[in-house]
């Protein structure tokens, strides 16, 4: 097989070459993941790898960590051959890996996730006292009051994450990579993980580091390379490139996430969020409540941004209009197309076409032991269902359609979700909720840990959708994105809605309604 010819970043003389990866390509089956890829690591600087899912980029970073090994090519340590047999051999030489998805133990305490697999050990047993001091010192480094004995389920996203992060921490490693660390954290723990990431690099240790955040990664960036269809397209040093010159190569020329869909009048009140109160997280109601007496109306086929910080009320909102929140709904009612949610359960409320499409896709959203077909047809099987008989053949329509209607890159029906990139396991995820036919579809941070173009995607099936009459609202914490498709944007702030802006909104006032500040 041929390979490409070398790229490689510009190298400055004190910028040493701590690994070289030669030539690399991964097949799977007929798939050629990766297709002869060169990629460089600099002692004490942080590469920065772009690239849209499915491009490679997680597939070369489990090649260099020892999860996966490359069907052909050479990867150099400090100018050695080596050759990875798993990811504990990767970690004796000194590579970390922080993985897209959280591989976290839900049922075990923060500590025991942290040293799960190298206990510290005194000849009585393990030493959990150093284990609890080691991981207490790790969360106020990274400006976390997680106690160590607290269960993983009990935390939430973010803060798992967080926890994800410490555990590659807690490791003494030469080369630690990100992918995707930022996609659950809210802006305060991005900075504070960007001045861990400085501080790391000026004790020389080097970073890989993966985000779909383009104009967050900016910030860290020394050098940038971007992968494309398993091979690599541009490489640059930070001080010659720009947000432009990424989505370029990315995507192409004259790339935009979309415009609000026009040429149609909006319907009768599909949406009435009148008055609702939920209770904060301490399940009292006392105090501030995580959503405060918030009212809101959306009309079928408008689409309505959420913006807002970590914490906001976001997520609480969303939830409670769906049913599914653990929190008390304390007040306040939930009208669709004027009947009272109140006493319908989940899935009489999907039957009554008000759909969520949560944060989490991994846990709350797919199966992943399930093909994509049993996926996509999860929340509508009650249709396939005559007597005590389900019909395939109707289910296998079902599933037909909605993979071509939402656009899923995929081998088939039967195919494993896990095959999927992250891009198309939301478009899943999204396709399972729209086969059930909603009225109201509410998306909460739609576009977490997936690549522009898919976001693009994502986006245009709103509109298109929201043109056909959905009432469409979905949250986000990233500005950019309230500006794509959204007719009206609402910002939260502190359970309450702060202000309210059209389409044609400015960027700095969203922010500054949330309480973010301005960076000028």
């Amino acid at each position: 097989m041929s390979t490409a010819p070398a790229i490689t970043a510009p190298a400055a003389a004190q910028d040493a070459v701590l690994l070289s990866a030669r030539n690399i390509v991964k097949s799977y089956g007929g798939v050629h993941a990766l297709k002869g890829v060169n990629f460089e690591i600099h002692r004490g600087k942080v590469t920065t790898l772009f690239g849209e899912n499915g491009a490679g980029k997680s597939t070369l970073m489990k090649i260099l960590s020892g999860v996966e090994k490359p069907t052909s090519g050479e990867i150099e340590l400090d100018g050695e051959p080596v050759a990875f047999t798993s990811s504990s051999d990767a970690r004796d030489h000194g590579i970390s890996i922080i993985h897209q998805e959280l591989s976290l133990a839900p049922n075990l305490s923060v500590r025991d996730n942290i040293f799960m697999g190298r206990e510290l050990r005194t000849p009585t047993g393990v030493d959990f006292a150093e284990e609890a001091r080691q991981t207490r010192a790790l969360m106020a480094d990274l400006e976390e009051e997680i106690d160590p004995a607290t269960l993983i389920h009990d935390l939430r996203l973010g803060q798992q994450q967080v926890v994800e992060i410490a555990r590659a921490l807690s490791v003494d490693s030469r080369i630690l990579i990100m992918d995707e660390p930022t996609s659950a954290l809210s802006a305060s723990e991005v900075e504070v993980l960007f001045k861990v990431i400085r501080d790391l690099t000026s004790r020389g240790v080097s970073i890989v580091y993966i985000s779909h955040h383009l104009e967050e990664a900016l910030q860290v960036t020394d050098y940038a390379v971007v992968l494309r269809d398993g091979r690599i397209t541009a490489t640059a040093q930070r001080k010659d490139i720009d947000l432009g010159w990424i989505v370029r190569n990315m995507v192409g020329e004259n790339f935009d996430l979309g415009s609000p869909p026009t040429g149609y009048a909006f319907g009768e009140i599909a949406l009435d969020i009148d008055d609702l109160s939920v209770a904060d997280e301490s399940g009292t109601g006392a105090g501030a409540s995580a959503v405060d007496h918030l009212s809101l109306k959306v009309r079928a086929g408008e689409i309505v941004c959420i913006y807002g910080l970590m914490g906001a009320g976001r997520t609480e909102l969303l939830e409670a209009v769906a049913g599914r929140t653990h929190l008390p709904v304390t007040g306040g009612r939930v009208l669709l197309e004027g009947e009272d949610m109140a006493s319908l359960s989940i899935a009489e409320r999907i039957a009554k076409g008000l759909v969520l499409v949560p944060e989490d896709r991994q846990r709350d959203g797919l199966v992943p032991t399930m093909s994509v077909g049993s996926n996509m047809s999860l929340a509508s099987i009650r249709s396939f269902v005559k007597g005590l008989l389900m019909s395939p053949a109707a289910e296998r329509d079902l599933v037909g359609e909605s993979i071509r209607n939402v656009h899923v890159k995929t081998a088939g029906a039967g195919a494993s979700i896990r095959s999927l990139s992250g891009g198309n396991q939301q478009k899943v995820v999204i396709g399972k909720m729209l086969a059930t036919g909603p009225k109201v579809i509410l998306l909460d941070e739609p576009s977490r840990g997936i690549d522009i173009g898919a976001k693009a995607e994502v986006f245009r099936l709103l509109a298109e959708n929201a043109k056909k009459g959905l009432a469409v609202v979905y949250s986000t914490s990233e500005v950019g994105e309230c500006l794509s498709v959204a007719h009206r944007i609402i910002v939260m702030r502190r359970g309450k809605i702060s202000a309210e802006f059209g389409p044609d909104a400015n960027k700095d006032d969203i922010m500054a309604a949330s309480g973010e500040a301005v960076v000028v």
